[in-house]
């Protein structure tokens, strides 16, 4: 068999055929453009400088934004909070464009703009199908002009008589102390944070709410730190007879006990027989939740919760107001020990009859751990003082506690100060009141500070009141002050004030929106 009757091998591979697309010009360029997928017979260059994505969204736009409340509108009524380059502000720029539903979204983000212009810009990136298999995506800037507008609730703030429920605050004593720590209570937990007015009224502060909830949770938060008892009105303001539909302003009456921090207390006969058998008469040494007595002769302590207060009220014999001063004679401790007290056996004699004679009043004290021969103390003098009270009369006709009424009670240690304490190493805050239509006359504003500088030296005697509450650092000018007066003045060793350590201040509140008060 010959060589040409064998048959070549054939390849069963596919076989691959150069295919040749059809090519067709640009007609406005004339660049060569595959004619399969070109849009319109133009090159990718010439769609992009012809046809714009971006046609139908608007360029510019209006911001409306609430400069007491910081509030931005957000359409139709809604008003939130955004910083300024935040994602809400950004989302909220974006909902006050106009035909963005038609594209795809690709990026956005904001172009600094100085502060003061009031304008907002927005670097908006978009995607769009030009036709069959095109895509194009084009970058463009929005710019905003931010208005100011007021928001309702501002605007009712503004406004008299616009309020919705209103709490009393009261307590029927002769100084504000309790309303100054109240006052702090209310800063520290920002149980203030809602109220659309505070105004200073006659025993007591007004707070002011735009809705009902809102007072029903402060009053709430008073029930927490306060004995308080509580009542509720209501006035109807207008109706809608056709929808049956009611308007209510609410009226809440809260009243604190009247008793505060170191008042001397004659508590019933009965009432003490119940908490513990206490002696009747004793110190109010802490006023929380409950009212806590104290009994200097035995250091015994009773509570007594606010409901059982309420069913069965008493007042106090005396106040901070009426202590006198007493110089420690000789002083000896017994030996029982109970916390930061100790029991011990004092002879005082009054400062005021130094000199004049020799009369000295023998007690017992609680104060043992820091009364020494020589210190001066504040006490309350019952001898020959003339209370109006039934509960003290009931305890002078009683067999069992006529012969137990001391001549003296002290109190606390007296430290001797400087006339006037400016160079404190710490502030507190102070709300924002309303002192009403008519200014306090010039002997209430001095009785005011009276109280402020008492309570103040409160806060410097008595650690277990500190921590109640946030002290902040003095401000640096003040610090300053102090110190050239430090240098200029000479230090004559009179002053004993207990100092705060600076550990437990926080720094200056410089940046916060409050009063500072010496």
């Amino acid at each position: 068999m010959s060589a040409m009757d064998i048959d070549a091998p054939i390849s069963i591979g596919p076989q691959h055929r150069e295919q040749t697309s059809a090519t067709i010009l640009c007609c406005n360029c004339g660049a060569a453009i595959d004619g399969t997928t070109s849009a319109g017979a133009l090159c990718y260059d010439c769609v992009k400088l012809t046809i714009d994505v971006s046609q139908g969204i608007q360029r510019e736009a209006t911001l409306h934004f609430c400069r007491d409340c910081e509030r931005w509108l957000l359409p139709p009524s809604s008003w939130i909070v955004a910083a300024p380059e935040s994602r809400e502000l950004l989302a909220l720029c974006l909902k006050k464009l106009r035909g963005l539903h038609k594209v795809r979204i690709i990026d956005a983000s904001f172009i600094w703009t100085e502060p003061h212009s009031r304008r907002v810009k927005v670097k908006l990136t978009i995607q769009d199908s030009v036709s069959e298999g095109v895509v194009l995506q084009q970058a463009f800037e929005i710019e905003y002009v931010v208005a100011y507008q007021q928001c309702p609730d501002c605007a009712k703030s503004y406004t008299a008589n616009t309020w919705r429920a209103c709490v009393q605050v009261r307590q029927k004593v002769p100084h504000k102390r309790t309303f100054l720590y109240l006052e702090q209570l209310i800063l520290k937990h920002g149980a203030h944070k809602d109220t659309i007015n505070i105004k200073e009224v006659k025993d007591g502060l007004d707070f002011y709410y735009a809705a009902r909830n809102q007072a029903e949770k402060f009053v709430d938060f008073l029930s927490s730190v306060a004995p308080v008892r509580t009542k509720k009105s209501q006035e109807l303001i207008s109706m809608d007879i056709h929808t049956s539909t009611k308007s209510y302003k609410f009226s809440y009456s809260v009243e604190l006990v009247p008793i505060c921090k170191d008042d001397l207390v004659a508590i019933p006969i009965k009432l003490a027989k119940q908490i513990g058998n206490i002696s009747p008469l004793g110190l109010c040494y802490r006023v929380g939740t409950s009212l806590n007595i104290l009994d200097p002769h035995t250091l015994q302590t009773a509570d007594i919760s606010t409901p059982i207060y309420w069913r069965a009220p008493f007042i106090g014999l005396a106040d901070v107001q009426e202590l006198v001063e007493f110089i420690v004679m000789d002083i000896e401790p017994i030996g029982a020990q109970k916390g930061k007290w100790l029991l011990a056996e004092a002879t005082v004699a009054r400062a005021s009859d130094l000199g004049s004679n020799d009369k000295t009043y023998y007690t017992r004290t609680h104060l043992g751990n820091v009364l020494h021969p020589g210190d001066s103390v504040m006490g309350y003098m019952l001898t020959g003082t003339n209370f109006n009270s039934p509960q003290f009369d009931a305890l002078e006709q009683s067999n069992a506690y006529a012969s137990q009424i001391p001549d003296v009670m002290l109190v606390k240690k007296y430290y001797a100060r400087k006339k006037k304490s400016k160079n404190r190493n710490w502030r507190l805050r102070r709300m924002a009141k309303d002192e009403g239509d008519l200014l306090p006359k010039k002997s209430d504003q001095e009785k005011m500070d009276r109280d402020y500088e008492m309570f103040l030296r409160d806060v410097e005697e008595d650690t277990e009141l500190r921590q109640t509450m946030a002290l902040y650092k003095a401000q640096q000018q003040a610090k300053k002050d102090a110190e050239a007066m430090s240098v200029v003045e000479t230090d004559d060793g009179e002053d004993e004030t207990p100092q705060i350590n600076m550990d437990e201040l926080l720094d200056e509140f410089d940046e916060l929106n409050v009063k500072d008060e010496h």
